[in-house]
């Protein structure tokens, strides 16, 4: 996931904060109508938007999803708001409950700070590792790619990505909307999201 300095950062790119203070206003005013919420703190809730897919896929979000959907609103919350209410973790409660409202809105937002922070084409260019060994090709398909792009990635797995580099196992509905991500996010014919792919054990 992201840290709160690298929101920062990317709230600073004119594209990125205009395209988040239109859709923040549209939120507030159709969704929230009391919602009191920095342009930061917007841009990380729409930074969660894929795990909370991804949490959904299966038809409701589980205590554990919860507790670590918090966790990565706080992390990148501007300021840190462990003693009161964190905004993000507030805000993403609307998200849920209209959650095939916003997808669609939130994800045309990371796309565009995916257009804003690295080369597409580049991405799309590069090989992947086959050793047959899906993890380690993994890893290695990592060191190819921009640090911002491992990011965008990591937002999509809900348990601690201080390392992504590993087996997961996940259910059919789960990798599903993995994929659906990818295809809204236009990274599904990049090399490193397939081999991202790969490391999944769907059961």
């Amino acid at each position: 996931m992201f840290s709160e300095n690298e929101i920062a950062t990317m709230i600073e790119i004119e594209e990125i904060k205009q395209a988040t203070v239109a859709v923040k206003r549209q939120f507030i005013d159709e969704e929230a109508n009391f919602l009191d919420i920095s342009d930061h703190d917007f841009l990380s809730l729409i930074m969660v938007t894929p795990a909370i897919g991804v949490a959904l896929a299966n038809g409701s979000i589980s205590l554990f999803e919860e507790l670590a959907l918090n966790k990565m609103a706080r992390k990148m919350s501007k300021g840190g708001y462990f003693m009161k209410t964190d905004p993000v973790a507030h805000a993403m409660k609307f998200v849920v409950k209209n959650f095939n409202k916003w997808e669609k809105e939130f994800l045309g937002i990371i796309e565009t700070c995916m257009d804003a922070t690295f080369d597409r084409a580049q991405l799309k260019e590069l090989t992947s590792n086959e050793s047959g060994d899906v993890v380690k090709d993994f890893a290695r398909d990592l060191m190819k790619v921009p640090y911002i792009f491992v990011r965008f990635l990591s937002t999509m797995v809900l348990n601690d990505e201080s390392d992504i580099v590993e087996r997961r196992s996940i259910s059919r509905v789960e990798y599903e909307k993995i994929e659906n991500i990818g295809v809204q996010l236009h990274i599904n014919d990049i090399p490193v999201f397939r081999s991202f792919c790969g490391t999944f054990e769907v059961r």
